[in-house]
Protein backbone atom coordinates (compact mmCIF):
# COMPACT_ATOMS: atom_id res chain seq x y z
CA UNK A 1 0.00 0.00 0.00
CA UNK A 2 1.71 3.04 -1.35
CA UNK A 3 1.99 6.09 0.54
CA UNK A 4 1.19 5.02 4.24
CA UNK A 5 3.68 7.52 5.44
CA UNK A 6 5.41 7.99 9.37
CA UNK A 7 3.34 7.45 12.57
CA UNK A 8 2.24 11.60 12.46
CA UNK A 9 0.76 10.64 9.14
CA UNK A 10 -0.94 7.67 10.42
CA UNK A 11 -2.46 9.62 13.17
CA UNK A 12 -3.30 12.70 11.59
CA UNK A 13 -5.37 10.40 9.24
CA UNK A 14 -7.16 8.54 12.54
CA UNK A 15 -8.34 11.94 13.50
CA UNK A 16 -8.91 13.31 10.04
CA UNK A 17 -11.31 10.25 10.05
CA UNK A 18 -12.97 10.82 13.28
CA UNK A 19 -13.50 14.38 12.49
CA UNK A 20 -15.07 13.83 9.26
CA UNK A 21 -17.59 10.82 10.78
CA UNK A 22 -18.22 13.40 13.84
CA UNK A 23 -19.54 15.90 11.08
CA UNK A 24 -21.14 13.61 8.99
CA UNK A 25 -23.23 11.52 11.45
CA UNK A 26 -23.95 15.64 13.28
CA UNK A 27 -25.26 16.78 10.07
CA UNK A 28 -26.96 13.82 8.60
CA UNK A 29 -30.80 13.65 8.96
CA UNK A 30 -32.97 10.64 8.87
CA UNK A 31 -34.21 10.92 5.44
CA UNK A 32 -30.58 11.57 4.32
CA UNK A 33 -29.36 8.55 6.36
CA UNK A 34 -32.10 6.61 4.33
CA UNK A 35 -31.18 6.96 1.04
CA UNK A 36 -28.91 4.75 -1.15
CA UNK A 37 -25.16 5.12 -1.46
CA UNK A 38 -23.77 5.92 -4.86
CA UNK A 39 -22.36 2.32 -6.11
CA UNK A 40 -23.25 0.15 -3.22
CA UNK A 41 -26.56 -1.33 -1.88
CA UNK A 42 -26.44 0.45 1.27
CA UNK A 43 -27.86 3.36 2.88
CA UNK A 44 -25.95 6.00 3.52
CA UNK A 45 -26.62 4.99 7.78
CA UNK A 46 -25.55 1.82 7.12
CA UNK A 47 -21.72 2.64 4.86
CA UNK A 48 -20.92 4.78 7.56
CA UNK A 49 -21.08 1.60 10.14
CA UNK A 50 -19.01 0.05 7.46
CA UNK A 51 -16.61 3.00 7.28
CA UNK A 52 -16.41 2.84 11.12
CA UNK A 53 -16.54 -0.86 10.56
CA UNK A 54 -13.16 -0.88 8.94
CA UNK A 55 -11.05 0.58 11.46
CA UNK A 56 -12.85 -2.04 13.61
CA UNK A 57 -10.96 -4.66 11.74
CA UNK A 58 -7.67 -3.16 11.88
CA UNK A 59 -7.99 -3.72 15.37
CA UNK A 60 -8.24 -7.79 14.68
CA UNK A 61 -6.19 -7.59 12.14
CA UNK A 62 -3.18 -6.45 14.09
CA UNK A 63 -2.73 -9.26 16.35
CA UNK A 64 -3.00 -11.41 13.50
CA UNK A 65 -0.35 -9.80 11.42
CA UNK A 66 2.07 -9.91 14.70
CA UNK A 67 1.63 -13.77 15.03
CA UNK A 68 1.36 -14.86 11.19
CA UNK A 69 4.94 -12.66 10.62
CA UNK A 70 6.37 -15.06 12.78
CA UNK A 71 5.83 -17.72 11.49
CA UNK A 72 7.43 -19.23 8.29
CA UNK A 73 6.42 -17.38 4.78
CA UNK A 74 4.30 -20.21 3.75
CA UNK A 75 2.02 -19.93 6.79
CA UNK A 76 0.49 -16.17 5.86
CA UNK A 77 0.30 -17.57 1.95
CA UNK A 78 -1.70 -20.34 2.64
CA UNK A 79 -4.11 -18.50 5.35
CA UNK A 80 -4.35 -15.89 2.89
CA UNK A 81 -5.41 -18.47 0.28
CA UNK A 82 -7.31 -20.11 2.39
CA UNK A 83 -9.11 -16.93 2.69
CA UNK A 84 -10.23 -15.29 -0.76
CA UNK A 85 -11.31 -19.24 -1.21
CA UNK A 86 -14.40 -17.98 0.87
CA UNK A 87 -14.63 -14.78 -0.68
CA UNK A 88 -17.99 -14.76 -1.81
CA UNK A 89 -19.30 -15.96 1.24
CA UNK A 90 -16.93 -12.86 3.22
CA UNK A 91 -18.81 -10.56 0.62
CA UNK A 92 -21.83 -11.71 1.93
CA UNK A 93 -21.62 -11.36 5.76
CA UNK A 94 -19.48 -7.75 4.55
CA UNK A 95 -22.63 -6.23 3.18
CA UNK A 96 -25.36 -8.00 5.85
CA UNK A 97 -23.09 -6.83 8.80
CA UNK A 98 -23.75 -3.15 8.97
CA UNK A 99 -27.28 -3.26 7.61
CA UNK A 100 -27.66 -4.77 11.29
CA UNK A 101 -25.14 -2.77 12.70
CA UNK A 102 -26.48 0.33 11.47
CA UNK A 103 -29.66 -0.09 13.71
CA UNK A 104 -27.69 -0.07 16.84
CA UNK A 105 -24.88 1.95 15.84
CA UNK A 106 -25.59 5.41 15.04
CA UNK A 107 -25.53 9.09 15.74
CA UNK A 108 -24.39 9.36 18.87
CA UNK A 109 -23.03 5.80 19.33
CA UNK A 110 -21.27 5.30 16.35
CA UNK A 111 -19.18 8.88 16.68
CA UNK A 112 -18.37 6.83 20.40
CA UNK A 113 -17.65 3.79 18.83
CA UNK A 114 -15.24 5.41 15.87
CA UNK A 115 -13.40 7.79 18.75
CA UNK A 116 -12.93 4.43 21.13
CA UNK A 117 -11.32 2.95 18.31
CA UNK A 118 -9.21 5.31 17.13
CA UNK A 119 -8.33 5.94 20.69
CA UNK A 120 -7.25 1.92 20.80
CA UNK A 121 -5.30 2.24 17.52
CA UNK A 122 -3.40 5.36 18.95
CA UNK A 123 -2.39 3.74 22.00
CA UNK A 124 -1.28 0.84 20.01
CA UNK A 125 0.89 2.96 17.59
CA UNK A 126 2.25 4.40 20.07
CA UNK A 127 3.57 1.04 21.25
CA UNK A 128 4.78 -0.35 18.56
CA UNK A 129 8.79 -0.52 17.35
CA UNK A 130 9.51 0.51 13.88
CA UNK A 131 10.93 -2.88 13.70
CA UNK A 132 6.97 -4.39 14.53
CA UNK A 133 5.86 -1.87 12.15
CA UNK A 134 7.78 -3.37 9.20
CA UNK A 135 6.34 -7.22 10.06
CA UNK A 136 4.30 -8.50 7.19
CA UNK A 137 2.02 -10.64 5.89
CA UNK A 138 -0.10 -12.25 3.22
CA UNK A 139 -3.50 -10.65 2.59
CA UNK A 140 -6.44 -12.06 0.49
CA UNK A 141 -6.43 -9.75 -2.27
CA UNK A 142 -9.98 -10.68 -3.03
CA UNK A 143 -11.40 -10.06 -0.05
CA UNK A 144 -10.91 -5.68 -0.51
CA UNK A 145 -9.15 -3.35 -3.23
CA UNK A 146 -7.28 -2.05 -0.54
CA UNK A 147 -5.56 -5.59 0.16
CA UNK A 148 -1.99 -6.06 -1.63
CA UNK A 149 -0.40 -9.71 -1.56
CA UNK A 150 1.31 -8.25 1.55
CA UNK A 151 0.62 -5.89 4.10
CA UNK A 152 3.13 -4.74 6.91
CA UNK A 153 1.25 -3.58 10.31
CA UNK A 154 2.48 0.29 8.79
CA UNK A 155 0.13 -0.41 6.15
CA UNK A 156 -2.45 -2.00 7.92
CA UNK A 157 -2.70 1.15 10.30
CA UNK A 158 -3.11 3.48 7.31
CA UNK A 159 -5.47 0.79 5.73
CA UNK A 160 -8.62 2.48 8.19
CA UNK A 161 -8.35 5.87 6.66
CA UNK A 162 -7.61 4.47 2.80
CA UNK A 163 -11.31 2.54 3.37
CA UNK A 164 -12.70 5.33 4.72
CA UNK A 165 -12.10 7.47 2.28
CA UNK A 166 -12.63 5.41 -0.55
CA UNK A 167 -16.55 4.44 0.68
CA UNK A 168 -16.84 8.35 1.83
CA UNK A 169 -17.08 9.49 -1.82
CA UNK A 170 -20.25 7.04 -2.15
CA UNK A 171 -21.92 8.63 0.27
CA UNK A 172 -25.28 10.79 -0.94
CA UNK A 173 -26.00 12.48 2.25
CA UNK A 174 -27.31 15.71 2.01
CA UNK A 175 -24.70 18.87 1.80
CA UNK A 176 -22.44 16.42 0.84
CA UNK A 177 -20.37 18.06 -2.91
Amino acid sequence: MAGTGDRATIIEGLERCRRDLSGLVESAGPRSLRRRTNGTRWTNGQLLFHMVFGFMIVRTLLPLVHLLSRAPEPVSRVFAAALNATTRVFHVVNYLGPCGAALVFRGPRLERQMSRTVDALRRRLDRESEEALGRSMHFPVDWDPYFTDTLSVREVYAYGAKHFDHHRRQLTLDGLG
